[in-house]
């Protein structure tokens, strides 16, 4: 099972996300979550990734 963490903005902000998360070690998967003219993307992590990854994430600065 897989949890969202983080919506990013733009294409570019979740590419950052998730190239820090996996390589801190993580398992991430970044979807489009937009319609067709809303550009967001959901970073998921497995369940029981999911906490320890936000964390990194807060750790990060990684809260816009």
């Amino acid at each position: 099972m897989w949890k969202t963490i983080y919506i990013a903005h733009t294409e570019e902000q979740a590419k950052k996300i998730k190239q820090m998360l996996t390589e801190n070690g993580f398992l991430v998967q970044m979807k489009s979550a937009g319609g067709k003219h809303n550009k967001a993307y959901e970073i998921c992590l497995p369940v029981s990734e999911a906490e320890d990854a936000y964390e990194v994430l807060c750790e990060n600065k990684f809260q816009y």
